[in-house]
């Protein structure tokens, strides 16, 4: 069985964090919104967050598209 090697490791390592502290950013953020507007205007403004996040990535991809 061949072994994995070390740069596999810090990879694995490396994303684990990254989405560790991706989690950590994302959930703060949603408790300041919760704390701050209560749940109804949490979810508006996540709402209108991934809205403007959606319209951004749809207007790259008709850009790559092209005319």
């Amino acid at each position: 069985m061949d072994e994995l090697g070390g740069r596999f490791w810090l990879s694995v390592v490396g994303i684990a964090l990254a989405i560790g502290i991706g989690g950590i950013l994302l959930f703060t953020l949603i408790g300041f919104a919760w704390y701050a507007w209560g749940f109804f205007g949490a979810l508006i403004f996540f709402g209108i967050v991934l809205i403007g996040a959606g319209w951004l990535i749809d207007r790259s991809k008709a850009r790559q598209s092209g005319p």
